[in-house]
């Protein structure tokens, strides 16, 4: 493999053809650099949409009440499914080893004032299992807790962009502020992983905001995370049977749906990664394809190259050449040009990510990139497509018959 004359024999055979090996090679290199661009796309959208749901827990599942669309059980259509307390009781108490968090949710708007500044927000009423269902992250005093609850202690945890609105430099802990004219004090100041629109809601503790709302037992909502340990299967059969015993206590046709609904991150998760899985394999799809011309690109330059060199094949052979030895030597240039020239595409490729890909931030598309082992399996495609491009020129050289190419005329 590193015997100076072949090597000079190849690098003669490349300044010879100049032209045929450029515009071979680039067609090769185009296939690598699109291959791995389709597939850092693939990547970065799908990055994009778990972005979305990185601020709530991954195993997540949330429950809406909404409007009946069917008559059921002497009930007429249309009608509101209120939840209340004791839905979240009655889960606690039918599903003890299927979940592992859970919290009433109620949802209102404020117009908070602290001294001249004021701003309107959004409240979310919860318990304090809520803090890791949506992952939030308390920077400064304390998240809401159980004794909250228990008194309906009229306390709020601020989302960091509420702090800078209304507190600008100051330390809000501690402090008092209005809510639509009833005083909260500020325990703790929160950040979120998702958007800086999270970082603008206000918690409170439920049982404070169902008083305040004409002392009731009422809620907006639930929110839990199922067991941990749960795979795919699991999560959707669990909320499944979740669905149903709430249907069932709500009077709710099992066929309706839009009566309860019921939100489960893991079929989110799931449909997300067979659409990226499609893409992924489209985008490989039609990296190969480029790929393949690339190929046949080479295939043809090398028999072009030993037709031009028939003669001097046949010389070899008469010399006492083996058949090993003309098929080195049309291998070796066929993986050297392959190589070569797929190496230049993916590091093209991975340099252009690596400059532009951190900078991409959006909803949708996010860090596009390629692993590690994409750029290995496309450095193992370059050999093998190398080796593939010059087997059937190889094979025809080391079968020229002495004498036929002695004979042969160019």
């Amino acid at each position: 493999m590193f015997d100076r004359d072949i090597w000079q024999e190849i690098f003669y055979s490349i300044r010879n053809n100049k032209l045929r090996t450029f515009l071979t090679g680039f067609s090769v290199g185009w296939g690598i650099f699109i291959l791995v661009m389709l597939l850092a796309s693939v990547n970065g959208m799908t990055n994009g949409f778990y972005s979305q749901f990185n601020d709530d827990a991954t195993n997540s599942i949330f429950i809406r009440p909404g409007t009946t669309s069917k008559a059921y059980a002497g009930f007429e259509k249309d009608r509101r499914i209120q939840l209340r307390n004791s839905d979240v009781e009655y889960i606690k108490k039918s599903f003890p080893k299927d979940y592992e968090h859970i919290s009433a949710r109620m949802f209102r708007g404020t117009s908070a004032r602290y001294k001249a500044e004021t701003g309107s927000y959004s409240v979310q009423a919860v318990h304090p299992d809520h803090q890791i269902i949506e992952k939030t992250i308390v920077t400064k005093g304390r998240y809401i807790n159980m004794n909250d609850i228990a008194t309906g202690a009229k306390v709020a945890v601020i989302g960091r962009k509420v702090s800078e609105d209304l507190f600008k430099d100051d330390d809000p802990i501690g402090k008092f502020v209005e809510f639509n004219d009833l005083p909260f004090r500020v325990i703790g100041v929160f950040t979120d992983e998702g958007d800086d629109n999270a970082e603008r809601g206000i918690y409170a503790p439920v049982t404070t905001y169902q008083k305040i709302y004409g002392n009731t037992d009422e809620i907006d909502g639930i929110a839990l995370t199922y067991n941990s340990s749960y795979d795919l299967t699991k999560s959707l059969e669990f909320s499944g049977r979740l669905e149903n015993i709430l249907k069932r206590r709500h009077s709710v046709a099992p066929e309706d749906q839009s009566g309860i609904r019921i939100w489960n991150y893991a079929e989110a998760f799931s449909d997300i990664s067979s659409f990226t899985t499609v893409l992924r394999v489209i985008g490989i799809f039609v990296g190969i394809l480029i790929l393949i011309a690339g190929i046949v690109g080479i295939g043809n330059i090398m028999v072009f190259i030993i037709k031009e060199r028939t003669k001097e094949i046949g010389i070899r052979k008469a010399l006492g050449a083996v058949p090993g030895q003309i098929i080195k030597l049309v291998l070796l240039e066929s993986v050297f040009i392959t190589a070569l020239s797929g190496f230049i595409g993916l590091l093209i490729a991975t340099g252009i990510l690596a400059l532009v890909g951190p900078s991409i931030q959006s909803p949708a598309f996010t860090n596009p990139s390629v692993s590690p082992s994409i750029v290995i399996t496309a450095t193992i495609i370059l050999v093998v497509a190398g080796m593939i491009a010059g087997l059937i020129p190889a094979m025809k050289a080391a079968n020229i018959k002495p004498i036929v190419a002695l004979r042969d005329d160019k």
